[in-house]
Parts: structure tokens; sequence; C-alpha cells
């Protein structure tokens, strides 16, 4: 069969970040160290001990289980077709960074941390719950070096969607789930406890799982999940070998070709804090084969086979062939320009581009960023345009409590339909979206 290929060339600089954190699962405060290198939680399990081998940033295995082994005071509720998790207490804790010393503490916690307002930061190093080696400080205390710096947050995690992740199968060492887009796997940035690892402990009783396949939070599909070592090192070393096929389905804007189209351009990351990528000639190698399955007129279903698997592959080569996914918040911003992307675009439009996105909040964690920072002065005047009444505050921690998102919102069109190999395959029913007889697409 004839393929279509494509190319481009630009030229980019990677650069990683480390944070350090500190978790408790109540009030009471964990004073234990847990490392863990922020940029590689979705990347890389923090419970596959084959993959932490001379990574001593990372969170031990029996850490991570033993913070997670007790889940029992997590409250889970469901509304308005939402899962929630009832708000609760948590420590961050990170060691300074170059770029922090010599500054005030409150000019870093304004400047670094925006996600929450200067008079909340100026009212947490008041009351102690931002604190520098264990000690209370003011708003004027200078960072210094090797400094440890904590804040205990009254914690509001994002909602996910109130589908169920579905149980495909067990057998073999093996766990195999349908998950629902709009869940996290890993706990990590803003989710902790609205996870994947966290859902099957508190709903099926699954602990010390090994996650095999990395599935975007946005994304919706098969997943993979080992109940021991050896089983997770086999399934990792298929992996490895690429003697795994998989096949997505997305729905993207446009009308596809008819013809198999194959995009074999190398991919490059342009911000780890954004988890943005573009096609770059220095990126790594990528090819992904695209199949049109249908065309309504204004959007077309694609079915996709990724022969690699780097982040966020399927969606930056989509981009770059002109057929964004349809409701993608990250590769089809207005940030891109008209052309959203087509056909790649030079450093300065990259630059700019990931500095449109930093300004409208938008981060790794959460693409719609749904807490928005906002001052307390200006809070007093926001609207709730549903009721047109004040919106409420935490009584805990005077936070605002912003409208709920609707479901539909929280997730991309793009689902991971199959997986197989020798002797065996895994395949998950169509999304709805994918459907004939959807119309969810009119007027994007």
């Amino acid at each position: 069969m004839e393929h279509n290929r494509v190319k481009t060339d630009n030229k980019l600089t990677r650069h990683t970040s480390v944070i350090y954190l500190n978790t408790d699962n109540n009030e009471s405060l964990n004073k234990e160290k847990l490392p863990i290198k922020k940029r590689k939680l979705d990347n890389i399990d923090p419970l596959n001990v084959s993959k932490l081998k001379n990574k001593p940033l990372q969170m031990s295995r029996q850490a991570f289980i033993e913070e997670n082994k007790n889940l029992d005071s997590v409250i889970y509720y469901f509304e308005k077709d939402l899962r929630k998790v009832k708000p609760y207490y948590y420590e961050y804790q990170a060691f300074a960074k170059g770029r922090w010393l010599g500054r005030s503490i409150f000019d870093v916690f304004c400047k670094e941390f925006r996600d929450r307002p200067a008079e909340y930061y100026a009212y947490a190093i008041e009351t102690g719950l931002i604190t520098i080696n264990e000690k209370i400080i003011t708003k004027e205390t200078i960072v210094k070096n090797q400094d440890i710096i904590r804040h205990k947050i009254h914690r509001h995690e994002p909602p996910i969607t109130a589908a169920q992740i579905k149980i495909i199968s067990t057998e073999n060492d093996l766990i195999v789930i349908d998950k629902p887009g709009s869940v996290p796997v890993h706990p990590s940035g803003r989710y902790r406890h609205n996870t994947v690892l966290h859902i099957l402990q508190k709903d099926f009783g699954f602990t010390n799982l090994y996650t095999l396949n990395r599935i975007d939070r946005l994304t919706s599909g098969i997943m993979f999940l080992a109940i021991n070592k050896k089983r997770a090192q086999e399934f990792e070393q298929l992996m490895q070998e690429r003697k795994i096929r998989k096949e997505y389905l997305c729905r993207v804007i446009g009308e596809f070709p008819t013809e198999d189209v194959m995009c074999d351009k190398p991919i490059i990351t342009v911000s780890h804090k954004l988890g943005l990528n573009v096609v770059h000639p220095n990126g790594k190698p990528c090819e992904t084969i695209f199949h049109r399955e249908s065309y309504n007129g204004r959007t077309s279903v694609v079915r996709c086979k990724p022969i690699t698997g780097r982040t966020h592959q399927i969606r930056v080569h989509l981009q770059y062939l002109g057929h964004v996914i349809a409701n993608d918040p990250l590769y089809n911003h207005r940030a891109w320009g008209q052309q959203t992307g087509k056909g790649g675009i030079d450093e300065n439009l990259t630059k700019s581009v990931v500095d449109n996105l930093m300004k409208e909040g938008i981060n790794q964690d959460e693409y719609l960023n749904l807490d928005s920072p906002t001052s307390l002065k200006q809070q007093e005047h926001i609207k709730c345009t549903e009721n047109n009444k004040l919106l409420e505050q935490c009584e805990v921690c005077t936070m605002q409590n912003l409208p709920d998102p609707e479901p539909h919102q929280l997730f991309i069109w793009l689902h991971a339909l199959k997986y197989e190999g020798d002797g065996w395959k895994y395949e998950t029913e169509w999304p709805y979206w994918a459907k004939q007889d959807f119309t969810g697409d009119i007027g994007i």
C-alpha cells in the first residue's frame, strides 16, 4: 500500500527541571522526603523497579506503596457526571533552586508558583503554612542555598469524568483496562486521588501495580498494568522490541485524505512545563500511519497506527499534517496561528506559542486550567455566569470554588482502540464521538 510522506526542519533547545515533594494523607505532616523528578512522572512509572535503576532521584517503590497503601480517609463523591475528591491537606517540599537564591520567599512564590493569588501567599507565610527549614518566616526572608521550602495547602483536586474504569481482563498477571479520558495515571501535579492507580485501589482493591503503557490524561482507551515485577519486565521488553502493535482512533479537523498517510517526522520537546512537542529535525525519530474511517462534512474519524511511541506523537503528527484533533486544547490552540501549526513552525513562532500558552495558565498537568490565578480583590467582583451570584469560597483556605466544567470538556477525541501481539489481542468498543451519528463537532 502506498503512503504519503512529509518533512520539515526547525531548531530548538531541551531543558529539564527537578522538584521534590513530601506528602501526607491527612492533616499530620509526613516528614519523610520523597524526591521525584517531575517531568518524568508521566514517562517513567514510579512503581516500575526495572526503570528505577541508577535513578536516585526517583521515589522508591516501597515509599510509594507505603504512602498510598491506605486510602480509607479519601472521600470520593459524584456530582453532575463528575468524580470529585473531598478537599484535604497536602504538603509540598522543594530544595531552593539556583534562580531563587537571594530573592525573598514572597517574591519566589508570587512569580514561580502562580496558581494562587499574592494575597494567599502572604497569608500562608504569616500563618506558617509556608516555612523554610521548618521555621516560621516573614515575607522578607531571603532564600539561601540548601534551604528546604515547605508549603502545606488545603488541596482541591480538579474533577474528572464520572465514567467508570472498565476492566477488560485480569488474566496472565496483567490487568487490562479501558481508561476514561480526563483521568491521569499517576499522582502528579494537582492530581493525586483522582488517578487510575488510586481509583483502582479504592474501587477494585488492586494494589502494588506496575503501569506499563503510557496514556495521557486527556486520552482514553486501553491501558496495561502488571501485578508483579516479572510480568512488567516481560511486557516492557515487548514494547522495547516493538513487538506490540497499537491502533488509536481520533476525530480531526477537516477532510482527511482517503489514501493512507505516513508521517515520519522527528519530534522534540520545546517546553517540559507545558508538555509541548513539535516536529523538528533534531528530534527523536517518529513514525505514524493514518487511515481515514469516515468524514461527515466537518471532521474526519481517523485510525492511527503509531510505529514508535513518542510523547504526543499522534497529536503532533496530525497537527503537522494540517488535521489537528478537533477538540485538542493544546495543539488546536489559537496561539499556533491561522494554519494551526500545519507544516511545522520556525523557532521564533515556537517561542511565541510557548509564551502565549504560558500566559494563559496552560500547563502540563491541565491544558485547560480550571484554577486560573485571581487575586482576592478580583474575586469579590467575579460573577458566576449561571446565576449571576458571587462564587463561593472554601471555608478552610478561602480559595474560590469555581464552576464545574462540563464532562465533555475534560478529554480529547483520541482513544487507544487496540493493542496486539503474537497470539494475543485486546480491543475496546468505539467511543461515542467516533460513531457516524455524532454531532458534537458542530461549531468547532
